[in-house]
């Protein structure tokens, strides 16, 4: 049998190689710090962590222009700690979760907070809200050897050089290893696998123009820039 067509393959760089990480499925952490929880004024803090994913597609890379997606009046940043899959697992004990991880990034979730909240009152899924065009930027991969101990670094994001998130990692309700250990009971975790690992509080609206930036201690930057509605295509 032949392919009728073969499809792009969404990919991010890995720091310091001329390799990249080709991209199977997203994973994305919906309230894994306290202070976002208050926030957003929703769920409980105790509560496990639940998953939602993006497609691979949505991959976005540093220093990359962003158009201002369709049907949102509220489009925000949410910066976050992203998991590189670069060993298989299902039921993965906590006590081997690392050993899974190929490396980290920095990532922004772009979300259509407007379309979310319309999802969470109708009681469906947050798609609308999560999984649109080029939601997902991505920074380059740092192995995980050379990231070293992320247990206390800090994540930092700023728009037009104004900071608006700052937290340590160290705030997470659930580690690294309890998500890939939790993730991994409903899914067999696969090498290309992303793991966007959840924000902490101070998200925000942005638009057009603005220059969102975030860093994480140890681990490449990522910067990508608002422009206007359908100013860009991507994918295809």
């Amino acid at each position: 049998m032949t392919l009728l067509f073969t499809p792009p393959t969404a990919s991010v760089p890995i720091a310091g190689s001329d390799t990249l990480f080709p991209v199977r499925r997203i994973y994305c952490v919906g309230r894994n710090y306290v202070d976002h929880v208050r926030e957003m004024r929703e769920g409980d803090e105790r509560d496990d962590p639940f998953f939602f994913q993006k497609p691979s597609d949505a991959i976005v890379a540093d220093g990359a222009r962003v158009p201002y997606p369709p049907r949102t009046g509220d489009f925000q940043f949410e910066g976050e700690l992203v998991a590189a899959i670069g060993t298989a697992g299902t039921n993965v004990p906590l006590e081997r979760a690392h050993e899974l991880v190929l490396g980290y990034a920095v990532g922004i979730d772009l979300t259509r907070r407007d379309r979310q909240r319309d999802c969470r009152e109708k009681r469906i899924s947050w798609e609308a809200g999560k999984a649109f065009d080029a939601s997902a930027p991505c920074g380059p991969l740092t192995p995980r050897e050379l990231a070293g101990d992320l247990s206390t670094a800090e994540l930092r994001l700023t728009v037009n050089g104004e900071t608006r998130q700052r937290t340590s990692l160290g705030l997470m309700i659930w580690n690294v290893a309890e998500i890939i250990t939790h993730l991994s009971t409903d899914h067999q975790l696969c090498p290309g696998d992303l793991i966007y690992t959840g924000t902490p509080a101070g998200v925000g609206a942005i638009v057009p123009g603005d220059l969102v930036r975030a860093e994480i201690d140890h681990l490449q930057p990522l910067s990508v820039t608002i422009t206007e509605k359908g100013s860009q295509s991507h994918g295809c």
